[in-house]
């Protein structure tokens, strides 16, 4: 997903204010539902359920600034019975900006942990067709990684 850089998304010196990466993930993921054939409105009219950010993590490496226009590549990580974990990297063309490690929640109204509708999942893990999706590598399990484990990478 590409999007430009507004006089709104700066600070007074022209660069993006940090807090402005988790809407350029938002839409990157809102997008990324698009993309695989789902709405938010279409998905909380037809099963109720709606999808709440539980936790992120934000890595700053280098600013954006005014006018630059930005890429937000989304990539499934894993996905377990109420949840999508999510890779999502805001790029200005190769330079990586930003990177943010996403977990986000399938929620009832009452914000009640729900499943990750079939047809979702389905869509996630075989994305076929679906133009810009950057899935992982491999297609996923239902519940990956398996109960017990962890998948920790660590920079220096």
């Amino acid at each position: 997903m590409s999007l430009r850089v507004y006089y709104e998304d700066t600070d007074a010196a022209g660069i993006v204010y940090y807090a402005n990466y988790l809407k350029f993930a938002e839409r990157g993921r809102t997008e990324m539902l698009r993309t695989l054939g789902f709405s938010h409105t279409g998905a909380r009219a037809e099963t109720g359920l709606v999808f709440a950010v539980r936790r992120c993590a934000v890595e700053y490496h280098t600013p954006a600034r005014l006018d630059d226009l930005l890429t937000v590549e989304t990539r499934l990580v894993r996905i377990a019975g109420a949840t999508l974990a999510l890779r999502q990297c805001v790029c200005r063309g190769d330079e990586l900006l930003a990177a943010l490690d996403v977990l986000v929640a399938c929620v009832s109204p009452e914000g009640r942990p729900r499943r990750v509708p079939a047809s979702l999942r389905d869509a996630l893990i075989n994305p076929s067709g679906s133009g810009s999706i950057k899935p992982a590598p491999a297609p996923l399990p239902p519940e990956y990684p398996p109960s017990g484990h962890s998948i920790v990478q660590k920079t220096p």
